[in-house]
């Protein structure tokens, strides 16, 4: 095993990519920085989107604080865009890449455990699970009691899985720079996905990934219907172009919600000829009001039903990214073909 205490600190790499996170930014810093020896010394950038609520001045005013914090401009905005961001020859020296989200709360050292991890597994990336937890609001309560279940992630490992394993997708939290360079980083075309579609390409490249259980985040949803439903049908559109760069078809549980918006179509269709029209509302509404019942009784709180919500919301905006999505590169595939 490789001693970390005796790493070079300018070859690791954290990097948190920020859009509107004020609420949470200095926390996470804090939870990164001081409770690991090598996030304090290797350097850590918070690269920013153009968020317009202080977040750039709260990470301005830290790194007075905490002398290897580095604020970047983040032109491209989005995660893809900031993770690349280390693809430039100034970042040459850096052989490991943590990337970290706002949006979450990370253990204690975890960029120390992350680095060891590599050293174990001969692997092109280190991915890890997330934990849902609920915040002070119900919206947020109720959504973070059912993400983890079948009916939220849809059995995905890294949502509260509890086995270490090689997988072919997971949350990222470590690149060996040299895949990642190779492979050129993201594909900055994805607004979404983005992580899941560099998976894919490193699975085709031979290369594998490795789920770290021992090393866990806790992430924190979204908290209202509308931000949730943003996130979702991002999460939708970003499949369906994963699905078409990679011509692989998603898995099941990805096509559910798609399934979902095709029932819902075909019961609106008949609904005026024939009761039966009603059957997939209620069934699915009886479903889902099951599933946030469930929570109501094992968290002792009526916010289990705004998990409820939440299903509905998830379900419905992720299968209409994807299905508008799909449309849009079917469409652009057959432009292509006819030029």
């Amino acid at each position: 095993m490789v001693d970390v205490t005796a790493l070079d600190p300018a070859t690791v790499a954290v990097i948190i990519p920020t859009l509107n996170e004020r609420e949470y930014i200095a926390e996470t810093l804090a939870q990164i920085i001081e409770h690991d020896s090598l996030a304090a010394k290797c350097m850590v950038i918070v690269a920013d989107g153009g968020s317009t609520d202080g977040t750039q001045d709260v990470v301005t005013q830290l790194t007075t604080r905490y002398g290897n914090l580095v604020l970047l401009n983040n032109p491209g905005r989005t995660q893809a865009a900031a993770v690349n961001m280390l693809l430039d020859q100034a970042y040459d020296r850096v052989d490991v890449l943590i990337r970290c989200d706002a949006h979450a709360r990370y253990p204690t050292n975890f960029v120390t455990d992350l680095v060891a991890a590599f050293s174990e597994k001969q692997a092109a990336s280190v991915v890890i699970p997330m934990d849902a937890k609920a915040g002070d609001d119900c919206f947020q309560r109720g959504l973070a009691w059912i993400s983890d279940t079948k009916l939220g992630a849809g059995g995905s490992p890294h949502r509260g899985g509890v086995a270490s394993r090689y997988v072919d997708h997971g949350h990222h939290a470590a690149f060996r720079m040299s895949v990642f360079r190779d492979l050129c980083g993201y594909d900055t075309r994805f607004i979404a996905n983005e992580d899941a579609e560099y998976d894919r390409r490193v699975i085709l490249c031979g290369e594998q990934i490795w789920l770290e259980s021992a090393i866990r985040i806790d992430y924190f949803p979204r908290r209202t219907a509308k931000a949730l439903w943003r996130q979702y049908y991002r999460y939708g559109q970003g499949r369906a172009q994963t699905c078409f760069k990679h011509r692989v078809p998603p898995k099941l549980r990805q096509m559910i919600p798609v399934m979902h918006i095709a029932l819902l179509a075909f019961s609106i269709l008949i609904l005026p000829f024939s009761i039966a029209g009603l059957a997939w509302p209620i069934i699915y509404t009886a479903v889902v009001l099951a599933a946030g019942g469930a929570m109501v009784l094992k968290h002792k709180s009526v916010c289990g039903f705004a998990g409820s919500l939440g299903l509905a919301v998830m379900h419905l905006s992720w299968g209409l990214g994807f299905i508008g999505q799909a449309v849009r590169e079917s469409a652009s595939g057959r432009k292509a073909t006819s030029q």
